[in-house]
């Protein structure tokens, strides 16, 4: 539960080695949040992330197995957490692959693979944290999508099909969440300098996790349901999506 001013107190990331997501850890434990469960594939590999945090401020820091694809077991593993550590502020879904867009365009398993994970995945483990914080009365979804998903390009179509799918499924989600107490909101940054677009030239308007880090914490305060980062992209994207198709896919992007 939040504490009498509002701060967030509990935290649990799924894709806790994500850069955006640790960025986003350190500006709430310097707002008071002191409870966080991070959930990766390999939880070992996010000790040095943990102390980080304890070292912060935050007085219980645990590292969970987790893996988007092993859909069987998302909903045991969502009812444990909320079992062992109470109630939930917020759920912050962070894993994702890019993928490389000319092997999935000739290996439908890579393709796959990328769906899996960044669509099917975020469903799976989705419902049933959103039942969770309905029992609760209280909290927030923050999935982080992509501005790949509004519109797919000629030059990451996979990755960002699959991004599509995943933004329209938590906007319904959020829609279907209003009275109850839990709110969804959507992230949407460009270009991101992390692990994962790391030696990519970089795409025009590109940020910092740092910066969307703090774009997540000034939308949980604000309770948005939708964030771009930069802002500038609203607008920007607002015009590509009704840029005829022909002219379209010729374009630099």
């Amino acid at each position: 539960m939040k504490d009498a001013l509002g701060s967030v107190q509990s935290v649990l990331v799924l894709g806790g080695g994500s850069d955006i997501a640790q960025a986003t850890l350190r500006e709430l434990v310097k707002r008071r949040t002191r409870t966080i469960v991070l959930a990766a594939r390999d939880p070992e590999a996010l000790a040095p992330a943990a102390e980080e945090l304890r070292a912060a401020g935050a007085t219980t820091v645990e590292s969970l197995a987790f893996d988007a694809r092993d859909t069987a077991a998302h909903e045991s593993f969502v009812n444990d957490v909320f079992a062992r550590f109470g109630d939930i502020d917020v759920v912050l879904l962070a894993f994702g692959v890019l993928g490389d867009q000319e092997e999935a365009e000739l290996d439908g398993r890579a393709a796959v693979d990328i769906a899996e994970v960044n669509y099917v995945g975020s469903v799976s483990v989705a419902v049933p944290v959103a039942q969770r914080m309905r029992e609760q009365g209280h909290g927030t979804i923050v999935a982080l999508s992509s501005v790949a998903g509004e519109r797919a390009r000629r030059s990451n179509f996979v990755y960002g099909s699959s991004k599509a799918g995943m933004d329209a499924f938590f906007q319904g989600l959020g829609d279907s969440l209003v009275g109850s107490g839990v709110r969804v909101m959507v992230v949407r940054p460009g270009f991101v300098h992390t692990k994962m677009t790391d030696g990519m030239d970089a795409a025009p308007l590109s940020t910092t996790p740092e910066a969307v880090a703090d774009a997540i914490v000034q939308g949980l305060a604000r309770g948005r349901e939708t964030v771009w980062v930069p802002s500038t992209l609203r607008y920007v994207m607002s015009v590509l999506r009704h840029v005829p198709r022909p002219v379209f896919r010729k374009l630099p992007i």
